[in-house]
């Protein structure tokens, strides 16, 4: 073999090598089994009385792996091939939320109809739909690029989209998750390029809509003002966030101790799904809090981090897939903290990659996988280089 070919060949074996972001994954690793503790902790009076203590861990231990799985799948499509199926996946994304609507299909649970009953499995539409539409969202900021930074209507078509889809969620109703969709989008759409007048009048549009939405439904305007003053009726409307405020507040500076949360004995409804950051500050305290608060902070700083190196790479499209994940996961957070803490009025979601939620659990570890090969593909060396020998 000579000198070129020994060269070509090293090549082409660091080329098929895996490079897996360990920072990442460690990072993932450590909310998903922090979220298992709490999970367990928070669910156990629940459980006790559907048949055992660690039933919800059981179940949740089953959705990592069906997650990790969906992850593993989606580290073995290359970019291109996501990219290609955007469109495709616009359209999936739409025939699941209208198929919620569909007798015996969709599933009704609280007086919401957000879920697909598919072989005794409920499965949250609304979840998988999400990040369809923003890798939709992504691939047309690759394929509309000139139109998206020069044109108003080159932002127009996307957002029309995104309410396309916000009108079925919150005909369901699921009024959080088409806001954190609509927020989401927008900041990648800017993110991809979008004129900053453009965006802002069209931010301006959407929250007029969002308020007239608001304002039209009584049980939404009871929604969005019983957080400003909980305690005014702490036994009805004010009931959830009064309860998650005496849990946060109870945990003072190391919290009361794992296991030992009160405000989870039957006082805090939906103490392991929507509000199982009161009951994690409940028990571990203010450490706790900042730790599971750094954790997601590194999380997003990492997503952006790979969708800087992806766009050095010229992966524009795996750029805006990594900065989506950043972006999504950075939102929900907030928001979902921002409602166990009173800052905002209660919305249905739950904690991302945390909280015992079938659905969200599932996309949330493809979407990881999907991060992760951006990292794998945006530190490949590059294709047909070849390192001569010296004559």
């Amino acid at each position: 073999m000579s000198t070129v070919e020994f060269h070509t060949a090293a090549r082409m074996a660091q080329h098929r090598r895996l490079r897996i972001d360990t920072v990442t994954l460690a990072l993932l690793l450590a909310i998903v089994l922090l979220g298992l503790v709490m999970v367990t902790s928070a669910s156990i009076t629940v459980a006790s009385r559907e048949g055992g203590s660690f039933l919800y861990l059981q179940r949740q231990l089953v959705l990592v792996a069906v997650g990790t799985a969906g992850a593993a799948l989606a580290f073995c499509l290359r970019s291109e091939q996501v990219e290609a199926l955007s469109v495709p996946l616009m359209f999936t994304a739409f025939l699941l939320l209208v198929l919620v609507f569909v007798p015996g299909l969709g599933h009704r649970v609280n007086g919401s109809r957000r879920w697909l009953a598919i072989a005794g499995f409920n499965f949250q539409a609304s979840e998988a739909a999400r990040l369809c539409l923003l890798l939709y969202v992504a691939g047309y900021a690759v394929r509309r690029e000139q139109e998206l930074r020069s044109s108003f209507m080159g932002l127009v078509r996307p957002l029309g989209v995104l309410a396309a889809a916000g009108v079925l969620l919150l005909a369901e109703p699921d009024f959080g998750a088409a806001s954190v969709l609509f927020v989401t989008g927008f900041a990648l759409l800017f993110l991809a390029g979008a004129r900053l007048r453009y965006v802002a009048l069209a931010l301006l549009a959407a929250a007029a809509g969002f308020a007239w939405l608001a304002m039209s439904s009584d049980y939404r305007v009871r929604r969005l003002t019983s957080f400003r003053d909980p305690f005014a009726d702490p036994y009805h409307s004010g009931f959830q966030l009064v309860q998650s405020l005496i849990a946060i507040g109870r945990g003072q500076w190391f919290g009361v101790g794992l296991g030992e949360s009160v405000q989870k004995l039957f006082y805090l409804p939906e103490a392991h799904t929507d509000f199982l950051f009161a009951v994690l500050a409940e028990e571990l305290g203010l450490a706790g809090v900042v730790l599971t608060l750094g954790l997601f902070l590194g999380l997003v700083w990492r997503s952006f981090h790979i969708a800087r190196l992806a766009a050095r790479a010229g992966a524009k499209f795996g750029a805006y897939v990594a900065a989506g994940f950043g972006l999504w996961l950075g939102i929900q957070a907030f928001v979902n903290i921002g409602v166990n803490m009173g800052v905002l009025p209660t919305k249905g979601l739950t904690l991302p990659l945390m909280s015992y939620g079938r659905s969200s659990l599932v996309v949330a570890l493809v979407w990881a996988g999907l991060l992760l090969r951006v990292y794998h593909e945006a530190t490949e060396p590059l294709r047909g280089s070849v390192t001569r020998a010296p004559s």
